[in-house]
């Protein structure tokens, strides 16, 4: 692993269901970043544009809700079974940087 690096793990496998659904959220939100972007282009009222950025925002708080929930019951718990308890290190550097 490189030394650099600030978390434990360098890759995550994930159940097929966890992984269609952070892919579907994802795509989701890709697309309202894209109505987005024609709304500037075609010079939309501020408001508009900042209720659908409010949107994506929302959309993204709660990707990151479901992934940090997924990493904590599999990643987290696993590593603390094996006795890696710098794991909690991790997720506490994870949530200070989520509640910026």
């Amino acid at each position: 692993m490189n030394e650099n690096k600030e978390f434990l793990h360098d890759i995550k496998e994930r159940e097929e269901k966890e992984y269609k659904d952070l892919i579907n959220r994802l795509s989701r939100i890709e697309g309202q970043v894209k109505g987005i972007k024609k709304m500037v282009e075609k010079d939309a009222y501020c408001p508009d544009i900042l209720t659908q950025v409010s949107a994506v925002t929302a959309a993204l708080n709660s990707f990151s809700k479901v992934l940090l929930g997924n990493h904590i019951k599999t990643c987290v718990v696993d590593d603390i079974k094996e006795d890696k308890l710098e794991s909690i290190d991790e997720l506490v550097t994870i949530m200070q940087k989520l509640m910026r």
